[in-house]
């Protein structure tokens, strides 16, 4: 199968694919993290052709989207917040049969439409919250692979600093395993 991990510069999700033989790439405007340069696109994702691909999984960036920042939205303004969501619909409406596009809780559900799914890092073996929306085309839903015990967040109390933000995106290896495992044999 080949699939497209849109605004992955950390490569977790493409490993995990490619680990069960997939063809996978990730693309984003940073080069990727783990080095790799044949299987990641740096650029925007948006100039890959996305019928070349039988899954799409997006990740857009969600500085302009997240409630978590709601105080900080209407500073930025509705130009700005309508571009990300355009991006965001831009994931959902590409021309491909299955499709997941990823964001924390935000704008939106209330701007576009309710997420299909909400899923917490502790379903897949890591014990901290941090509840991951997934909207969903062609997919089933995704189950949990390793309850586990502990419900610290993480995420929200990391120190502050210039790749705080790097750390709140990545992908946890837990819920990149249970995507692979569990939408890479939906076919």
């Amino acid at each position: 199968m080949r699939v497209l991990i849109a605004c992955e510069f950390s490569g977790v999700v493409r490993r995990a694919f490619a680990a069960r033989g997939h063809t996978a790439i990730s693309a984003d405007l940073l080069p990727a993290e783990d080095g790799e340069t044949r299987m990641h696109f740096q650029g925007d994702a948006r100039q890959i052709d996305p019928k070349q691909f039988d899954l799409i999984i997006a990740h857009p960036p969600c500085k302009d989207l997240a409630v978590s920042g709601a105080r900080w939205l209407k500073s930025k303004g509705e130009n700005r917040i309508n571009a990300a969501l355009a991006f965001f619909r831009w994931w959902l409406d590409a021309d491909c049969k299955r499709i997941a596009v990823e964001n924390p809780v935000s704008i939106v559900a209330s701007r576009i439409r309710k997420p299909t799914q909400i899923v917490q890092p502790w379903w897949f073996g890591h014990g901290e919250t941090k509840a991951t929306c997934w909207w969903i085309k062609g997919l089933p839903l995704l189950k949990p692979t390793n309850i586990v015990n502990g419900r610290t967040p993480r995420v929200h109390f990391a120190s502050p600093g210039p790749d705080r933000w790097k750390e709140r995106s990545r992908t946890l290896q837990g819920m990149a395993d249970a995507m692979a495992d569990q939408w890479g044999n939906a076919l």
